[in-house]
């Protein structure tokens, strides 16, 4: 099913997203363990990350056609630009036509590692909106999603700026918005308001939270993603720092509250990032009477 589909329906939509992992045996153990727990959930879909430089290629493919053929749910696979010239890309959307997979999620990614800025290949995409625009264009079987940045993307020195290049991600054909993780609703209906009644944006956008597991995982993450920890949850994750299932359980307490506030704000959905684990998800879910 076409993810543009799914955000039609009156109920909301919850998705997960997976990172492939880096091994057979830890693919497997994603199957056996993780992928069960959330079925119980009937997600919406699942989305699979695609790795700097194009390293997990094959693997995202994979694993978007096992959740898909295995497991019968609808799954959504990663494209980027980085380090794929515009016919590589072409060869991959070609597999993934193949398989059957329907929907994607265009992005420039991030920069392969060691390297601390995003430099195109000679024959490729430098921007999200060129390769939307290309998926369009030539491949017009796959829904396309973009990425949202609340506060603004971390190598973008003017929120509003930014905001407006997510607008332009829909002009160039993405059919729905995933926001980064943020942890302030506030935040996330600035950049919904700016969107939809500055820019004129009529497509779903669609917010994505992290409930957190480790104190100093949450903090590298925000510090990467350029995102902000509010003073006050900031305290209370310092004050149990220590003890790691605290922590997951003050994750799932503020990903609760934050989500309760957007789904009465009228959100088409929720989309959870997992880190490959259900726990945490699994009680997100059922706090939110969505399960």
């Amino acid at each position: 099913m076409r993810i543009p589909d799914i955000y039609a329906r009156t109920r909301p939509a919850v998705s997960f997203e997976f990172f492939p992992p880096k091994s057979d045996e830890a693919e497997e153990t994603l199957f056996r363990e993780t992928v069960p727990g959330l079925k119980q959930l009937r997600p919406a879909f699942i989305s699979v990350t695609y790795g700097a430089g194009g390293g997990t290629r094959d693997r995202t493919l994979r694993i978007v056609d096992r959740l898909r053929r295995q497991h019968g749910i609808e799954a959504m696979a990663h494209a980027t630009c980085v380090g794929h010239t515009r016919q590589e890309i072409d060869g991959i959307l070609a597999q993934a036509r193949e398989l059957g997979i329907e929907n994607l999620l265009c992005l420039r990614g991030d920069p392969p590692k060691g390297q601390a800025t995003f430099t195109p290949v000679a024959g490729g995409f430098a921007y999200a909106s060129d390769l939307l625009r290309h998926v369009r264009e030539n491949w017009p079987w796959f829904s396309r999603g973009a990425a949202g940045y609340p506060e603004g993307h971390v190598e973008c020195p003017d929120k509003l700026l930014d905001w407006d290049r997510c607008a332009a991600k829909v002009e160039a054909g993405a059919e729905f918005i995933l926001t980064q993780l943020f942890y302030d609703a506030e935040d996330f209906l600035a950049f919904e308001d700016y969107l939809k009644n500055k820019r004129g944006v009529k497509v779903p956008i669609v917010p994505g939270v992290l409930p957190f597991l480790g104190a100093e995982q949450i903090k590298r993450f925000c510090s990467l993603c350029g995102a902000k920890l509010p003073d006050g949850l900031r305290r209370r994750l310092e004050a149990v720092a220590h003890d790691d299932e605290s922590v997951r359980k003050l994750g799932v307490e503020a990903c609760t509250d934050l989500c309760r506030r957007l789904l009465d704000h009228g959100v088409p959905g929720i989309h959870i990032y997992c880190l490959n684990r259900s726990a945490s998800s699994t009680e997100l879910v059922k706090n939110l009477g969505l399960a």
